[in-house]
């Protein structure tokens, strides 16, 4: 026992960031809370915070809003005592900030918001329900690179998963995989190269998953297109999956 917790105090902030390198999210902020309690320094500060930073992104992802709310909070009594020389403590602070905002005006943007709009943001909700029913974990959501951003990030297994989603009421005028230009697979591209980099990641793909229908529809139509080549453009054919849902 004594040599249990003689390794539980030797685990430092580096650890912590070590983790999060690798993805571990969820471990290191389990780890970072018990050594912030003992540890303010401006280093173990700065692993708090962006630990705590994965965390708001990882509950809003799985729409534990309230848990989220909680975090946000907790980092706006952080913030002052967290080093920022390049500043982007406070970029990162602003976006998290921007996130619940988006969040606590999303029910009343279903409700008034555009239509268009209203279909874009119901179709990524069903699709992220879809992957969790598959037994994937939703990483994040909305995830932004600059201009750029990736619909879903998720796991399935050991793979890290990119996931573009496109919505339609119904595929009279276009369908869903026509928005999928070369111009947006190029963006996302850059997006990917930016998360992987960061996060040293081996193992990922890129899916698409289209959807027709709308919220009064019960049964819309899911297709999920595992491994789509980002280097191609949506003319060519690719096999399908297709699922009703």
């Amino acid at each position: 026992m004594a040599e249990e917790t003689n390794n539980i105090e030797r685990k430092t902030a580096k650890d912590v960031f070590e983790l999060r390198k690798q993805g571990l999210i969820e471990e290191a902020y389990n780890l970072i809370r018990p050594i912030y309690a003992e540890d303010k320094s401006p280093y173990a500060s700065l692993a708090m915070f962006w630990t705590a930073v994965d965390i708001l992104r990882r509950r809003v992802a799985e729409e534990r809003i309230s848990e989220a709310q909680k975090i946000l909070l907790s980092l706006r009594r952080l913030l002052p005592s967290v080093p920022d020389k390049e500043g982007w403590v406070h970029d990162a602070m602003n976006r998290c900030e921007a996130l619940i905002e988006k969040v606590n005006q999303h029910q009343a943007s279903l409700e008034e918001g555009p239509k268009h709009l209203q279909t874009g943001t119901w179709g990524e909700g069903l699709a992220a329900a879809y992957l969790r029913q598959k037994g994937y974990v939703i990483l994040d959501r909305d995830w932004r690179s600059g201009h750029r951003d990736i619909d879903i990030i998720a796991k399935d297994g050991d793979c890290t998963v990119f996931v573009e989603v496109k919505t339609r009421h119904d595929t009279n005028i276009t369908a869903p995989l026509d928005a999928i230009t070369s111009d947006k697979l190029y963006q996302l591209g850059r997006a990917i190269t930016h998360y992987i980099n960061y996060h040293h990641i081996d193992h990922w793909r890129f899916d698409v998953i289209t959807i027709v229908g709308d919220m009064s529809c019960s049964m819309p139509e899911i297709t999920h297109m595992e491994n789509f080549n980002i280097m191609e453009t949506p003319t060519h054919r690719w096999h399908k999956k297709r699922r009703k849902w």
